[in-house]
C-alpha cells in the first residue's frame, strides 16, 4: 500500500515532466509535432496496446477483495484516466508505441449488460465517460482535463492515441432522442418486437439482393414492418413541443404516442442472435432504399423500418441522405482531434456505412491532421483492397481466429499469405471481443509462442489485448469465436469468476507469478523487430521455408547492405505446445536473393528457456535446426 498522492506526484514529475521540450507540443498529435505528411502510414510500424481503461487500470487498493466505486481511502478502484497513467511505463518497456483505446464516450446504463453496461451503447459521442473520472483530483480538474492529460502523457513517451467510434450505431436513451427524434427508427410499444426469422431461407445468409426478394415475401416480415410508424414529431409536432422537455423522454413518448426506439440486430439474415436491447440504428437516409423499395407492398406508406436492407446501407442505399445526421456523425472526430490531440481512429462498423458519409468522416479528420490513420473494420483480409480504396490505412482482419488453430494450415496460411495484403493488418492471437490465447489448448506455452511470432508477422502490426501480457485467462467478452464456456475459466471463487469486463467491475490479475515474462521478452524482441521494420512490410525481401509440417512456421527477412553482403533475419516457430521438432531446411533460395554464404547464425532470441545453441548450415544449403515445444528462435546472419 502506498500514499496515491505521492505515488502520481512522482510518477508525473520523473516520468512525463522531465521528458517535455520546447520543440514539442503534447497536446496535438505527435505527427503534427514532426510536420510528416505519410497519410496516416505510420501504423505499419506501429505496435498497438488495445485497452479497456475501466478495466486495464483498476485495482483492488485497500484489499477488501472486490473492486469499490468509493473505498476506505474514498478513492475510486476501477481504472480511470488517471490511474491509466501508472501503466505507461510498462507498455513503455514493451516497446508499445500506439495505445488503442476501446469506447470512452458517455455510454448508457438504461438497458445495460452487467455492471456498468456496454461501452458500445453510446448516448453522447463527445462527452467522456463519467465513470472514467478520478475522484483523486476532486474539483481540480475535470475529466475532459484528465484525458488530455493522459493524451499528453503518452505523447510525452512517444505513444500515440487511437480511439473507437461507433458511428452506425447509438444507445436507445442516446441524448439525440429530444433533439432529433427522426433520426431514429420507431416501433409501435404494444408489440413485441424480435429478430425476424425467414422460413424460406434456411440458414444464416448474406443479405444480397436474390435473399432480400424471398425476405420481403415472408408473412413474418410483413408483420415485421407493420410495427413500425413514423417519429412522434412527424406525427404530432404541438404534442412534441410539450414532449421533448419530459425528464424521462422515451417513457414520455410511449405514454403519449405509444412508440419506442427499435433496438438493433444483426444484418444477417436469420442470424440467431437476439436484438441488441442496448442499441439502435440511426436513420441514414430519409426514404427507403432505392434497390429493395419495389419489394414493399405500399412504399409510400410504409414507415420507416429496420431490415437487412437499411442496417446495410452502404449496399442499399436511398436517395436522399440524413445531411444533419451525416455532418454530425463526421465531426466526432474533428471534435477530438482538436480538444486531445488524437492521432487515429477506428470506426465501428464501418463496412455498413455509405461511402459518401465515410468519405466525409475521413475527409474531415484529414483536414485537421493530414496523417491521421483510420483503422477499418474488416475482418476478412479479402476485402482488404476495398478498405485501402476507401481511406483506411489497416484493417483488423482475422489473427485472432486463424492464429490459435495450430493443428490445421489456418495458422501457417494466415503468417505465409498476409504480405500479400495491399494494406497491413493486426498480428493478434486476441482481442476485446474473442477468447483469451492463455485459456486456448496450449495455454501460457502457445501465448508466448504467438506474442513473440507475432512481433514479426510480414505485413502485420503487433497488437496486445491488455492482461495478454500476464496470461489473463478470462475473455472481455463473447462476440467472436467464443461460447459460453468461455465464461469460466477462472476458479469459483475468484471475485471475477464468470464476468465480462466490457459490462462488469474486473481487474486483470496483474499479479500472475510470471508477470513479467512477457513484458521481457517483447522489451528484447522489439530491439530486434525495430532493426528490420522496413524488411518486414516489404514483399520482396520475404522468402518463406516451405514445409509439410502444419505446426512449423518460418520465414527469413533480408537487409540490404551497403557492403553487398545482405543481412538475413530468421524466424523460425514450432506452434506444437506438446512437443519438439529436428528440421533439415533448404535455404538455397534465401542466400541466393540475399547474397549471402555465410556458414553460421547468431542466435539471437530464443523463447524456450532451455534452448539447446544454434547449430550451424550444412553445405551452405541445409539449416539443421531443433526447436522445443512452442520455442521461437530469432537468428540472425
Amino acid at each position: 500500500m502506498v500514499n496515491p498522492y505521492d505515488f502520481f506526484s512522482y510518477l508525473i514529475e520523473e516520468v512525463f515532466v522531465k521528458k517535455t521540450r520546447k520543440d514539442f507540443d503534447p497536446s496535438i498529435a505527435i505527427s503534427q509535432n514532426h510536420k510528416r505528411r505519410n497519410h496516416g502510414d505510420w501504423v505499419k510500424k506501429s505496435f498497438m496496446y488495445s485497452t479497456m481503461i475501466r478495466t486495464s487500470s483498476a485495482w483492488d487498493s485497500d484489499r477488501s477483495g472486490e473492486l469499490e466505486l468509493s473505498n476506505i481511502y474514498g478513492l475510486k478502484e476501477t481504472g480511470t484516466f488517471v490511474k491509466m497513467l501508472a501503466l505507461l511505463p510498462l507498455l513503455k518497456k514493451m516497446a508499445i508505441d500506439t495505445l488503442y483505446l476501446l469506447p470512452i464516450s458517455k455510454h448508457s446504463t438504461k438497458i445495460k449488460k452487467g455492471d456498468f453496461g456496454s461501452p458500445y451503447a453510446v448516448t453522447n459521442f463527445t462527452e467522456l465517460d463519467p465513470n472514467l473520472k478520478d475522484p483523486i483530483t476532486a474539483d481540480a480538474m475535470t475529466i475532459d482535463e484528465e484525458f488530455g492529460a493522459l493524451v499528453e502523457a503518452c505523447h510525452l513517451l512517444n505513444i500515440r492515441v487511437v480511439i473507437d467510434i461507433i458511428p452506425r450505431t447509438n444507445a436507445i436513451d442516446n441524448d439525440f432522442i429530444s433533439k432529433f427524434p427522426e433520426w431514429f427508427y420507431w416501433v409501435k410499444a404494444d408489440q413485441p418486437y424480435v429478430t425476424p426469422m425467414v422460413d424460406a431461407i434456411e440458414t444464416s445468409t448474406y443479405p444480397d439482393i436474390k435473399s432480400l426478394k424471398t425476405v420481403f415475401k415472408d408473412s413474418v416480415i410483413k408483420a415485421h414492418l407493420a410495427k413500425f410508424d413514423h417519429d412522434p414529431k412527424t406525427k404530432d409536432l404541438a404534442l412534441w413541443e410539450k414532449v421533448k422537455r419530459s425528464k424521462n423522454i422515451l417513457e414520455a413518448i410511449k405514454k403519449h404516442y405509444n412508440l419506442t426506439i427499435a433496438p438493433a440486430f444483426s444484418d444477417y439474415i436469420n442470424d440467431n442472435q437476439p436484438p441488441w436491447t442496448d442499441i439502435t440504428f440511426f436513420r441514414l437516409y430519409l426514404d427507403h432504399p432505392e434497390a429493395t423499395k419495389k419489394f414493399l407492398e405500399n412504399p409510400d406508406s410504409q414507415a420507416p423500418y429496420v431490415l437487412y436492407d437499411t442496417i446495410k446501407s452502404n449496399l442499399y442505399p436511398g436517395k436522399k441522405p440524413n445531411m444533419p445526421l451525416w455532418e454530425t456523425l463526421a465531426n466526432i472526430i474533428p471534435s477530438y482531434q482538436k480538444r486531445f490531440g488524437i492521432d487515429g481512429a477506428r470506426i465501428d462498423m464501418g463496412h455498413a456505412l455509405p461511402k459518401p458519409l465515410l468519405d466525409m468522416i475521413i475527409k474531415k479528420a484529414k483536414a485537421v491532421d493530414p496523417d491521421f490513420a483510420f483503422i477499418a473494420e474488416e475482418l476478412n483480409p479479402k476485402y482488404a483492397d476495398i478498405a485501402k480504396a476507401f481511406g483506411y490505412n489497416m484493417i483488423i482482419g482475422n489473427g485472432f481466429m486463424m492464429t490459435p488453430r495450430i493443428f490445421t494450415s489456418h495458422a501457417k496460411e494466415h503468417y505465409l499469405k498476409s504480405i500479400d495484403l495491399p494494406v497491413p493488418t493486426f498480428a493478434c492471437s486476441e482481442t476485446h471481443d474473442t477468447p483469451r490465447i492463455a485459456s486456448r489448448y496450449g495455454g501460457e506455452r502457445l501465448s508466448t509462442t504467438l506474442t513473440v511470432l507475432n512481433m514479426f508477422m510480414p505485413n502485420g502490426v503487433p497488437f496486445l489485448n491488455a492482461g495478454q501480457e500476464v496470461y489473463e485467462v478470462q475473455p472481455m467478452n463473447l462476440g467472436l469465436d467464443a461460447t459460453e464456456a468461455d465464461l469460466y475459466h477462472l476458479p469459483e471463487n475468484d471475485p471475477y469468476y464468470k464476468k465480462l469486463a466490457l459490462f462488469d467491475k474486473v481487474a486483470l490479475h496483474y499479479m500472475h507469478e510470471r508477470r513479467w515474462n512477457i513484458p521481457d521478452m517483447l522489451e528484447h524482441v522489439s530491439k530486434i523487430r525495430k532493426r528490420y521494420l522496413s524488411q518486414i512490410h516489404n514483399k520482396k525481401t520475404f522468402i518463406p521455408f516451405e514445409t509439410d509440417n502444419p505446426l512449423f512456421i518460418g520465414y527469413g527477412f533480408f537487409k540490404p547492405s551497403k557492403t553487398g553482403k545482405n543481412n538475413i533475419l530468421l524466424v523460425l516457430s514450432n506452434l506444437n505446445p506438446d512437443h519438439d521438432y529436428a528440421l533439415h531446411l533448404d535455404i538455397n533460395e534465401l542466400r541466393n536473393k540475399a547474397n549471402n554464404t555465410e556458414v553460421a547464425g547468431q542466435l539471437l532470441f530464443s523463447t524456450n528457456e532451455m534452448a539447446r545453441p544454434f547449430t550451424q548450415f550444412l553445405n551452405n544449403r541445409t539449416l539443421d535446426i531443433h526447436l522445443g515445444p512452442g520455442e521461437v528462435k530469432i537468428v540472425e546472419i
